[in-house]
């Protein structure tokens, strides 16, 4: 049975004009020589260079003075140190300029946004009958293909039509505030989890307590890297500080749009990008409600899975998964509990879909194949785009499967709400397949999705057009659920 899908007019393309002002490291040896170039000009001389940079830069950043002041300050001690000059002594207009040599601009989407993930607002105040105000996240790449997580806001209405709130014009970028304490039983776990040699790791965790600072580990690891060891110790080493960087808060200033805040690639786990973050709204079990997100880090070599949680958009605190399944791609949460624990969904092979149950949102053991390829267009693989969204008829689930020439194509199925290990229905054709005119892009003949909601009795499906840009679809939940139960 074929399920109608009705296309929406509505294209989310990449902007190269959204840029961020990163900091930028020279290296010791160049920022030395930089400050020593830096410090043979006269005041007079600085103030007009500055006066240059601000003119060229000053429309295209909020608060440029600040970002410059703070990537100044990371050279605080190298200034002091190597070149023997007391950093509180330079004027103010000296220190901007050295911040100024010390940060770049980066155009986040410049190659692609794509990968949506959509959720209901918490905020649903001032809207006329049928309508839903949503917010829309993407995975926006740029130079390198470096990945970051932005977003959107706009209003569903009675019809399903999406009006989009104005793009903000300056990012921002967040305040990172690193956990401070960690627990050392769970963290010798991680590492076991990580393959990291227990010759190594231990004779560092047993100098630290139950729980141990951030800078405690940072600081034992960092006073070893400096001896003369072997390579695989050092690889060890550096492994640790990676995990422990793994954790960590960020916040936004309060006063930004949401358009305007971007999740950027912050710790080295993450340092090649945050990929296909996956959000959904979570009903705890006495009706509070919390929008997670799980998504892939990954540093060029290794992928890890991890948690995000936020109440607001302003205040996210970011943090490894954990156990024996935490692996691989493809996490995404039940929106809710089943049977008092918590419920997920993942890829942890590569080709098979797989359920968990965990008491712990961040520990994810025994992992239960419940899906394998089964339909010619999913042959490759099978995967989910996104979290299963309730119906009283069971769990739907988008799926995406991969075919002939490594074409993605999207798909749906039913779980029993009860026991999701338990395939009521699943569709025999792809749902959404990508057309002649989406076939080319950043990755040619894909569609995929991160994550859907039902609005109006209507499924609303954001896709990636071939890893480039973003569109939606609608499919009315009668003709979908009807195939979905067709014997």
């Amino acid at each position: 049975m074929s399920v109608p899908v009705t296309r929406k007019k509505i294209y989310f393309k990449p902007d190269s004009s959204r840029v961020v002002a990163r900091f930028f490291n020279n290296g010791d040896a160049r920022t030395i020589n930089l400050v020593n170039r830096i410090m043979r000009l006269s005041e007079a001389e600085v103030m007009h260079e500055l006066d240059i940079t601000f003119k060229g830069f000053i429309g295209r950043h909020r608060n440029i003075s600040e970002i410059f002041l703070k990537h100044a300050d990371n050279y605080k001690n190298l200034i002091e140190e190597a070149i023997g000059i007391n950093y509180k002594d330079l004027s103010l207009e000296r220190r901007l300029l050295i911040g100024s040599y010390s940060t770049m601009e980066y155009s986040i989407e410049s190659a692609a946004l794509f990968n949506p993930s959509m959720i209901e607002d918490f905020d649903q105040s001032f809207l006329a009958e049928g309508e839903k105000r949503v917010i829309i996240s993407f995975r926006a790449t740029g130079e390198g293909h470096l990945s970051s997580i932005v977003f959107r806001k706009g209003i569903l209405d009675a019809s399903n039509n999406l009006k989009m709130m104005e793009v903000h014009k300056f990012i921002h970028l967040p305040t990172i505030k690193k956990k401070k304490a960690y627990n050392k039983k769970r963290f010798i776990k991680k590492m076991e989890e990580m393959h990291i040699p227990k010759e190594y790791s231990l004779p560092i965790m047993d100098s630290l307590p139950d729980r141990f600072e951030y800078y405690e580990l940072k600081e034992a690891v960092r006073s070893i890297l400096k001896m003369d060891i072997d390579e695989s110790k050092r690889k060890a080493l550096k492994e640790m500080t990676w995990l422990v960087d793994s954790y960590y808060d960020v916040e936004f200033n309060e006063n930004s749009k949401i358009s305007g805040r971007v999740i950027f690639p912050i710790s080295s786990a993450e340092s090649r990008g945050i990929e296909d973050a996956r959000f959904v709204r979570f009903r705890e079990d006495d009706g509070t409600e919390k929008i997670y997100a799980t998504y892939t880090a990954y540093d060029g070599f290794t992928i890890l899975p991890k948690l995000l949680t936020t109440e607001d958009f302003i205040n996210f605190r970011i943090m490894p998964m954990h156990g024996d399944g935490a692996q691989n791609k493809n996490f995404a949460l039940f929106p809710r509990k089943i049977k008092g624990k918590y419920a997920m969904l993942a890829r942890i092979d590569g080709v098979n879909n797989y359920l968990f149950y965990s008491d712990r949102i961040t520990l994810w053991n025994n992992p239960i194949k419940i899906q394998e390829p089964k339909y010619p267009w999913e042959f490759t693989q099978i995967g989910n785009c996104g979290s299963p969204i309730y119906t009283e008829h069971g769990w739907l689930v988008i799926t995406h499967g991969v075919g002939a020439m490594r074409r993605y194509c999207i798909g749906a199925s039913l779980l029993d709400l009860e026991d999701p290990t338990i395939e009521i229905g699943r569709l025999k054709e792809p749902l959404l397949s990508p057309l002649e005119e989406e076939r080319e892009g950043y990755v040619p003949n894909v569609v995929y999705s991160c994550g859907s909601i039902i609005h109006n009795n209507h499924l609303i499906l954001p896709y990636a057009v071939s890893d480039y840009a973003s569109s939606y679809v609608t499919v009315n939940m009668d003709d979908l659920l009807a195939a979905l139960k067709e014997k």
